[in-house]
C-alpha cells in the first residue's frame, strides 16, 4: 500500500488549494468525481457557503491545542474528499484548523474519485464513504490509524433516522447538517484527539 499512498500524496493538495479547486470547477459548472450532474453541482455551490462560514467560526479548543502540540511525533493526516460532499464540507474546515494549530501535523487532501486505488483499502461497510482521514507517520509514510466518515453522534443520528424511515432523503440531511451546526466541531476535534493518545497507550 505504501506506493498507492505515495502515489496519493502526489495527487494531494493543501487545503488553501483544495478550496480553489473546488471554487474555479464551480465557476465552470462542475463538481469535483468523475459524475456530474445539477444535484452535485448544487451540493458543491451550498457547501462553498458552509466552509466559508466554519473557517471564519471554527475555534480548536485550547485542551485539544495542547495535546495536538505535545504529539510525539510528525504525522501527515492525508483526507479523501469531494466538494459535493456535505459531511466533508462540515469536517474538513474542522481539521484544517486542527493541523494548523501544532506543527506535528502536515493536512493534505485528496480527491477521492483520483484516488480510488487508495479509497478501497478503507471502506465503510463496503461503501466508499468519505470524508475520510488517514494518519500517516511523516516519516515512514506507515498508516497509524484512520477515521471517518462521521462523528459518532452524526453516524447516529443516520442510522437511527433510517431505522425510523426506511431512508436517507432531504430531511435527514437537514437533521444531520443541524447537528453538526449545534455541534461546532468538538466531536470531530475529541474523536482525532482520542484515537492518537490511544496508540500512544
Amino acid at each position: 500500500m505504501i506506493n498507492t499512498i505515495k502515489q496519493t500524496l502526489e495527487n494531494s493538495f493543501s487545503f488553501a488549494d483544495y478550496r480553489k479547486k473546488v471554487t474555479s470547477l464551480i465557476a465552470e459548472g462542475k463538481s469535483t468525481g468523475h459524475t456530474q450532474s445539477e444535484d452535485l453541482l448544487k451540493y458543491s455551490e451550498l457547501n462553498e457557503t458552509r466552509m466559508n462560514r466554519l473557517e471564519k467560526t471554527i475555534e480548536v479548543t485550547p485542551e485539544t491545542k495542547t495535546k495536538l502540540q505535545n504529539l510525539d511525533k510528525k504525522y501527515i493526516w492525508l483526507v479523501l474528499s469531494e466538494g459535493w460532499c456535505g459531511d466533508a464540507a462540515q469536517i474538513v474546515p474542522v481539521i484544517h484548523k486542527m493541523a494548523e494549530a501544532t506543527d506535528k501535523v502536515e493536512l493534505k487532501i485528496a480527491l477521492r474519485d483520483d484516488n480510488d486505488a487508495l479509497m478501497q483499502h478503507f471502506l465503510t461497510n463496503g461503501g466508499k464513504a468519505i470524508p475520510k482521514l488517514i494518519v500517516l507517520d511523516a516519516q515512514t509514510l506507515e498508516v497509524v490509524l484512520d477515521w471517518g466518515p462521521r462523528p459518532h453522534g452524526a453516524k447516529q443520528l443516520i442510522l437511527d433516522y433510517k431505522a425510523a424511515h426506511g431512508v436517507v432523503d432531504e430531511p435527514a440531511k437537514i437533521e444531520l447538517q443541524k447537528w453538526y451546526l449545534h455541534d461546532k466541531g468538538i466531536s470531530i476535534q475529541n474523536e482525532i484527539v482520542e484515537m492518537h493518545e490511544n496508540i500512544l497507550a
